[in-house]
């Protein structure tokens, strides 16, 4: 079924690479334009290695090959202003937006709750709850006055829906993510605006394949690497993969975008090898 979401308009955060990339071109390739958005800098204490602008015009490139417009910017989601700069500057441009997929995130820290640092907790509650709060302002104007709904897709993960020792700030933001994502829900239904969460389980992206996230998993090892820590990945599933892949979770944003879930609204959908079985 293709144009699934063809003469639609996307905006993205966290579309550098990874997941959003993924989502960005997975729209794409479904007839929607792209309003794109990426830190592509360091933040103080995120050790995962940063996105760049060069990534980002990588996403774009992938988009405009599908035939779709793009805009990008290298947007902080911690700074509102900047965001509804980057958005009103899309929508002049593209004309319209449609989808809403708060998608940017961090990873930090890795100590039991109890004794992490406050500015790890800071950065994470700021990143990965305020900044999808403020995307969703930024862009819930343009879909009101549209007047034809929308979807809004919020990225948690299934830390938003179970906790996990040594990530407790990270396990607090996704569930917080929930929160916003049932609130908007109910306050824009009113507008045929639907808002749903996506719960990812390890997704084979840069926030996981990365030298700190193998040194946690595999501390006895000296230089540990996917293949060390796949056995442990598994144990956390019911289907038998350490991992998913970004495309996973943009076939679930697809449908969570397009037409096929024009009911569905409030809904917590984990892509997660049935983690939430265990």
């Amino acid at each position: 079924m293709a144009g699934r979401v063809e003469g639609k308009v996307a905006f993205i955060t966290g579309a550098a690479r990874g997941q959003g990339r993924s989502h960005a071109v997975r729209l794409a390739q479904e007839g929607a334009d792209i309003i794109a958005v990426d830190i592509c800098k360091p933040i103080e204490g995120v050790l995962i290695p940063p996105s760049t602008p060069q990534d980002l015009a990588e996403t774009a490139d992938l988009v405009k090959s599908h035939n779709r417009r793009v805009v990008t910017a290298e947007v902080d989601v911690r700074d509102y202003e900047a965001l509804k700069a980057a958005v009103d500057d899309g929508v002049e441009q593209l004309g319209r937006l449609d989808i809403i997929v708060a998608n940017a995130g961090i990873g930090n820290g890795g100590d039991t709750l109890a004794n992490t640092k406050e500015r790890d907790w800071q950065d994470m509650i700021d990143v990965n709850l305020s900044g999808v709060w403020k995307t969703v302002k930024a862009g819930v104007p343009h879909l009101v006055a549209g007047g034809r709904g929308g979807s809004i897709i919020l990225t948690s993960s299934v830390g938003g829906l179970k906790a996990y020792p040594h990530t407790g700030h990270y396990v607090a933001a996704k569930h917080g993510v929930v929160g916003l994502m049932r609130t908007f829900a109910v306050e824009l239904g009113q507008h045929m605006i639907r808002v749903n969460s996506v719960h990812p389980t390890h997704v084979n992206t840069p926030m996981v394949m990365n030298e700190g996230t193998y040194r946690m998993f595999r501390p006895d090892l000296e230089n540990p690497g996917p293949d060390d820590i796949a056995p442990i990945c598994q144990m956390f599933h019911t289907l038998p993969i350490p991992w998913v892949e970004p495309e996973d979770i943009s076939n679930a944003v697809l449908f969570l975008a397009s037409e096929e879930s024009r009911y569905i609204t409030g809904v917590t959908l984990p892509i997660d090898a049935g983690s939430c079985l265990k």
